[in-house]
């Protein structure tokens, strides 16, 4: 489709990246499940492993992948998408490029749990210093770089708190500080929240999330704005391997093609549950980026194009109270992850950021009490009755 750019949102995920295959007319993107590709001649070998555009072997390129990473570069407004095996493989795709001896960075406190606890466990044996931050305010953000800060790192909204950073003003603070700002924008999904036209310079997704929508493949993005950064992501990316499979693409093209669907309705059901939980006399806090009482509502409505499906909240009586919820309820499965068709709970304290410390994990404001629940496209009435009956039994 020409233009695509130009086009809107739901018209961009059904086609962006996508074309009518010239051989057979298929309209669904084939799987060129293949590991290597024959060249021409030896003169064609030598020219596309020489810089001319072609494919030469899966992990450098395929297809099916590249159609995935146009897709989703289009909907962020990016210059082009790197499609990695898992979420994490596209975290520490990022930090590999950037991170070496002697450098920085600074990131959200409440981050997923595996992406902090690389930085605190791993990353030091290379000499890389991490500083974790309350990123709501920026201040916070500024007053933590260094000259060797090679990066700024958000999560927004965050992973579980829901808290909300500023993309737009840590993106002038990396910058004037000679860094990069990245953000995982797997919360919101690019359908709800681009932080490349907000300022920022590289997006990151696990697509097993939103993206994908159904509960049945880990993958991840990387996605930059400008072509140089993407190209050095490239060559990092390629050469350490983490990279995706042919089937793993087309299964999450096949998934993205609902994003906007699933979203609507979905976010629909998490506005209405909150709202519920909110005035329930069982429930102590809740935290959602569409309720008026969230800290940063002002700048989720800036920032984004509605508050996702995802929030989190405690139950009065604290950590048993929540066992019991969460062992009782029937229509959300208790599960780690999030962003399927289907509602998903679970307790991120022993779970998701289990592996952060507990002085730590407090300071971020991941109590023994929280509970996030990631709220599917059920028929809304049966969500809320089965809250409803488990928060009787408390």
């Amino acid at each position: 489709m020409k233009d695509i750019n130009k086009r809107g949102m739901d018209t961009k995920i059904i086609h962006a990246g996508q074309h009518i295959d010239p051989t057979t007319g298929a309209v669904a993107t084939p799987i060129y499940q293949t590991s290597t590709f024959a060249f021409r001649d030896a003169d064609h070998g030598a020219a596309c492993f020489g810089g001319e555009p072609g494919y030469k072997y899966t992990r450098l390129g395929n297809p099916t992948t590249e159609a995935l990473e146009d897709n989703i570069a289009a909907l962020e407004g990016g210059c082009g998408g790197l499609g990695a095996a898992s979420g994490m493989a596209a975290v520490n795709m990022v930090y590999l490029t950037y991170l070496g001896m002697g450098t920085h960075i600074v990131a959200t406190e409440s981050l997923y749990g595996p992406s902090r606890m690389i930085l605190e466990n791993e990353y030091p044996r290379f000499g890389v210093e991490s500083s974790f931050v309350d990123s709501t305010n920026p201040e916070n953000v500024a007053a933590a770089m260094k000259e060797n800060t090679k990066l700024v790192y958000i999560e927004t909204p965050a992973n579980p708190t829901l808290s909300m950073t500023d993309v737009e003003a840590c993106a002038k603070i990396a910058h004037d500080g000679g860094a990069l700002l990245v953000v995982d924008n797997t919360f919101a999904s690019p359908y709800l929240q681009n932080p490349l036209l907000q300022g920022a310079d590289i997006v990151l997704h696990s697509m097993t999330k939103f993206i994908n929508g159904h509960t049945d493949v880990v993958a991840g993005m990387v996605v930059a704005k400008d072509p140089d950064v993407l190209a050095r992501l490239r060559t990092v990316h390629y050469n350490i391997g983490g990279t995706m499979d042919p089937h793993q693409a087309w299964l999450v093209l096949r998934g993205v093609k609902s994003l906007g669907l699933r979203m609507d309705r979905a976010q629909e059901n998490a506005m209405k549950l909150a709202t519920f939980l909110e005035n329930h006399e069982k429930i102590e806090w809740i935290r959602y980026p569409g309720l008026e009482s969230h800290p940063q509502y002002e700048l989720g409505k800036r920032q984004m194009r509605g508050p996702g499906a995802v929030f989190s909240f405690g139950v009065k009586g604290g950590l048993e109270a929540g066992k019991t919820l969460i062992n009782n309820v029937e229509v959300p499965a208790l599960a780690v992850s999030l962003g399927g068709i289907e509602s998903l709970i679970e307790h991120p304290a022993s779970m998701t950021h289990a592996s952060i410390p507990l002085e730590e994990r407090l300071k971020a404001e991941i109590t023994d009490d929280l509970v996030r629940i990631a709220v599917g496209c059920e028929t809304y009435e049966d969500i809320e009755k089965d809250m409803a009956r488990v928060l009787e039994m408390i």
